[in-house]
C-alpha cells in the first residue's frame, strides 16, 4: 500500500499554475529590468540547477558517471559565455565545439581511473557530454537570442528591447504550447499520442498546443509589432511558431524518456505541480536553439 495518496487532479492544477504565475511574475519583473546580469543570472541558475538535478537522477538510479566534473564544466560554461556577453563581445566562434571536445576528452580522462565495466565505462561517459550538451549548451541559446541582434551593446549592461522581446517571444510560445496541451488534453483529451513515453500526452492536447503557440505568438507580434519587427511579416511568425510548438513537445518527451529510463517522476521539487528546474525549462533546450538558427540563417541575413 503507498504512503500517501497522490495528489488530485484539481490540486495538481492549483499547485502548476501557482508556481506558473510565480515564474511568470519573475521573468515579468527581469523583462522590465532590462539589467544584462539580471537575464543571464536566471538562464545561468537554471542551467546549472537542471544539471544538478539530471546528475542526481543518474546518481539515484545507480548509473555510473561524472556528476562534479559534469556539474563544473556546466557552470564553467555559462561562465565564460555570459562574460562574453556582459562584456559587450562576441563569444568566440569555436566556443561550444571546444566545451564538448572538454566534456568529451574529460570524462574519458576520468574514466581512465578506474577498472573497465564493460558496456557500463562508455555509458559513463556518454551520459556526461549528452547533461552537458542537452541542458547546458542547449538552454544557452536563450542568452544567444538576446545579445544576438546587432545593436543590442549601444547602452552597455542593458539589453536592447529587440532582444528583451524576442526573450519574451519565444518563452511565451514554448510555454503556452506546454499550457495548452496541459489543459486541452485534460479536458477533452482521448487519444493517447506515446503512451508508451507519456501515458498523459494526447492527440487532442498535441492540438491545443498548436493552437495556443500561434496564441502567443500571432498575439504578442500584433502588440509589439516594433519590438517584433525582426519578424518581418506574419508569414515567418506563424512558420515559426508551428516548429517551436512541434520541438517543445518533442522537448517535453525527450525528458519523459530521460525520467522513465532512470525511473523518475520529477527531476527535483523546486517547483510544486511542475517539479524541478529541468521540468520547467526541458521544451526550451528545444526551442531556443531553432529560434537562433531561424534568425541567423533566415530573418537576419534577409534584413
Amino acid at each position: 500500500m503507498a504512503d500517501s495518496a497522490a495528489p488530485s487532479k484539481s490540486i495538481v492544477f492549483f499547485r502548476r499554475t501557482a508556481s506558473t504565475l510565480s515564474l511568470w511574475a519573475l521573468v515579468t519583473a527581469i523583462f522590465m529590468s532590462r539589467w544584462a546580469w539580471a537575464y543571464l543570472g536566471l538562464i545561468a541558475v537554471l542551467a546549472i540547477i537542471a544539471s544538478m538535478e539530471y546528475f542526481r537522477m543518474l546518481k539515484a538510479a545507480k548509473v555510473w558517471c561524472f556528476p562534479k566534473f559534469g556539474i563544473l564544466l556546466a557552470v564553467a560554461y555559462c561562465g565564460v559565455l555570459h562574460a562574453c556577453f556582459l562584456r559587450g563581445a562576441e563569444p568566440p566562434a569555436g566556443l561550444d565545439a571546444m566545451a564538448i571536445f572538454i566534456a568529451l576528452a574529460g570524462a574519458f580522462t576520468l574514466q581512465l581511473r578506474h577498472p573497465i565495466r564493460g558496456l557500463e565505462s562508455l555509458t559513463g561517459v556518454a551520459l556526461n557530454v549528452l547533461g552537458f550538451v542537452y541542458i547546458a549548451v542547449l538552454f544557452n541559446f536563450l542568452a544567444r537570442i538576446v545579445f544576438m541582434v546587432p545593436g543590442w551593446n549601444a547602452e552597455p549592461g542593458t539589453v536592447s528591447q529587440t532582444g528583451a522581446f524576442l526573450l519574451l517571444w519565444v518563452l511565451a510560445v514554448t510555454k503556452f504550447t506546454d499550457m495548452g496541451a496541459y489543459i486541452t488534453g485534460s479536458m477533452i483529451g482521448k487519444h493517447k499520442m506515446i503512451p508508451h513515453v507519456s501515458p498523459g500526452k494526447t492527440w487532442e492536447g498535441f492540438a491545443g498546443a498548436l493552437f495556443f503557440s500561434q496564441l502567443a505568438g500571432c498575439g504578442l507580434y500584433a502588440m509589439f509589432p516594433q519590438h517584433l519587427a525582426v519578424f518581418g511579416n506574419y508569414g515567418h511568425v506563424v512558420a515559426l511558431g508551428f516548429l517551436l510548438a512541434i520541438l517543445a513537445v518533442i522537448g517535453d518527451l525527450a525528458e519523459s524518456v530521460v525520467k522513465r529510463a532512470l525511473n523518475a517522476k520529477d527531476s527535483g521539487r523546486m517547483l510544486p505541480g511542475i517539479g524541478g528546474s529541468l521540468d520547467l525549462i526541458d521544451s526550451v533546450c528545444f526551442t531556443a536553439p531553432a529560434t537562433y538558427f531561424y534568425l541567423k540563417w533566415i530573418l537576419l541575413p534577409a534584413a
